[in-house]
């Protein structure tokens, strides 16, 4: 029988700390959250891998690394409000969960976002909501929220989700540029967004995502 509880504690000492993530929050989550109770079943035993996980159809679940570094760049507090994109089958709401006050997750594929609110019930995380609906239109009606984090790549940002940060909050983006990828964290000043560059990773680019064509006469 699989001992995942020592996967977990591997994963944090070999992928997570040595990347310089080490607030308590974070490491507490990731030692909590059982990862392999978010994945699909084939792919449990490939649940703690320092890489991508292809859930199909272009979509990945996060290196623990990535999302540890993108978490650990946020800062999220216990009285914020986060709009997690992109939960698939909701490990990183359920690790967010453990951080926030509440947390919004939002899943277009209606499979996934089903399992992931059962996953979620199931590990007691019961300040996190998945909300069905397309990635790119965030979920309006929960918001403004404190901190935006987006759980695949990004050509673009849609006007919608940057509408729905509040002034003076947060998000997370892994920009793409061609095979390249930057995670970037916004700060919102007014209706502007200022960018600072974070670290390196890779994801597929999410629907809705991508940089949208210029219109030419």
């Amino acid at each position: 029988m699989t001992d995942f509880t020592a996967r977990r504690t591997m994963m944090v000492d070999t992928q997570v700390r040595p990347s310089d993530v080490t607030k308590f929050p974070i490491i507490d989550a990731m030692l909590t959250v059982r990862r392999e109770d978010f994945v699909p079943g084939v792919q449990r035993e490939a649940a703690y891998m320092g890489e991508n996980l292809d859930l199909g159809q272009g979509r990945v679940l996060l290196e623990p690394r990535t999302l540890a570094k993108m978490l650990d760049a946020l800062a999220i507090n216990n009285d914020e409000m986060v709009l997690d994109i992109g939960c698939a089958m909701g490990y990183s709401t359920a690790v967010i969960a453990h951080m926030a006050e509440a947390v919004i997750a939002v899943e277009e594929d209606e499979a996934m976002a089903i399992e992931a609110q059962e996953a979620l019930n199931l590990a007691g995380a019961d300040n996190a909501v998945v909300h069905t609906g397309p990635l790119k239109d965030g979920a309006i009606q929960h918001g403004p929220y404190d901190v935006i984090i987006i759980q695949g790549g990004v050509s673009e940002l849609p006007s919608a989700i940057a509408d729905q940060l509040k002034d003076g909050g947060r998000i997370a983006c892994l920009f793409i540029q061609g095979a390249l990828g930057e995670v970037r964290i916004g700060h919102k000043r007014g209706d502007d967004i200022s960018w600072r560059a974070s670290f390196n990773a890779g994801a597929p680019v999410l629907n809705g995502f991508e940089r949208q064509a210029e219109f030419q006469l």
